[in-house]
């Protein structure tokens, strides 16, 4: 079990002022039964005319702000503690032949309906001819799904090179397979597509991972960064095994999950519409994941 305190800062600067600004934001940890979380806030400067907390139809905490007011900066600021264990799964579940997680096949198995959209195609993690053959050397017939899926994620990690400048946040399944880099948002987004072209149901997970400073080295405040993974259905269960490609491992009690949907463009950190005469724009990003000792 493990304790954070976690701060994540978006600031946005305007060349020109913005009359008017509607958005929303994933950016409180998911209440989980292996994450409690306590203390979590969400400030906004200038502060909105609106503020909306609200569920999302995947369960995440979001909430909808719009500012009225003309502003040439906007930050958003949130803070959280978060306590985390390691995940627990049913054996029997990871290993059951990886062809039972496929819930538009097996309606019957428990866990299926909720696990059905996450079988199917996304905006962003869309079947591509490459990624359905390349999952398909790790589904071989009957093999079990913990199995399977490691192997997959065991093949991204060791095939793709990370990279922050092969990829741009637009870029596309196919673009990352062509280039074999990019980053973890490209790496979860290969496993989706290649998994679900084969029917598995697998989600996206965006959250953050608890780095550790080099030996000799103290912790930078701010430099921790968002993080994605993935989660595939164990088949009979409502359980979902998370592996992240990027680091060639389960997640574990170092991983905070802060919101889970069908790509990035469900969770997204912070989205919004602007309307102004600004012709640039600046976006800083800053995230901490401090751990807390009892």
């Amino acid at each position: 079990m493990n304790r954070y305190r976690v701060w994540h800062r978006t600031e946005y600067t305007y060349s020109k002022p913005v009359q008017d600004s509607v958005g929303q934001f994933h950016l409180v940890p998911r209440i989980l039964p292996w994450q409690k979380v306590t203390d979590a806030t969400v400030t906004l400067d200038p502060h909105p005319a609106d503020l909306a907390p609200d569920v999302d139809y995947f369960g995440n905490s979001a909430t909808y702000f719009h500012l009225t007011g003309g502003h040439s900066a906007l930050s958003i600021e949130a803070s959280s503690e978060v306590t985390v264990d390691e995940p627990a799964y049913d054996h029997d579940a990871l290993a059951r032949p990886w062809e039972d997680a496929r819930p538009l096949l097996h309606p019957d198995l428990v866990g299926s309906w909720s696990a059905v959209e996450y079988a199917l195609e996304s905006e962003r993690a869309r079947h591509d001819a490459e990624a359905t053959a390349y999952a398909a050397e790790s589904l071989t017939p009957g093999r079990p799904i913990g199995e399977a899926v490691t192997e997959l994620m065991q093949r991204i990690f060791r095939d793709f090179d990370y990279d922050k400048t092969a990829t741009t946040v637009t870029s596309s399944v196919a673009d990352a397979m062509r280039k074999r880099a990019g980053v973890c948002q490209d790496f979860a987004h290969v496993a989706l597509a290649s998994l679900r072209a084969h029917g598995v149901a697998a989600r996206y997970v965006s959250g953050y991972l608890a780095t550790q400073p080099p030996p000799g080295k103290q912790r930078v405040f701010g430099a921790d960064a968002s993080h994605a993974w993935i989660a595939v259905w164990l088949p009979g269960t409502d359980q979902w095994l998370a592996v992240d490609p990027t680091n060639n491992q389960w997640a574990n009690d170092r991983y905070v999950t802060v919101a889970w949907g069908r790509d990035y463009g469900d969770v997204a950190p912070v989205r919004g519409i602007i309307f102004t005469k600004a012709k640039k724009s600046t976006l800083r990003v800053s995230v901490d994941v401090a751990p807390l000792v009892e």
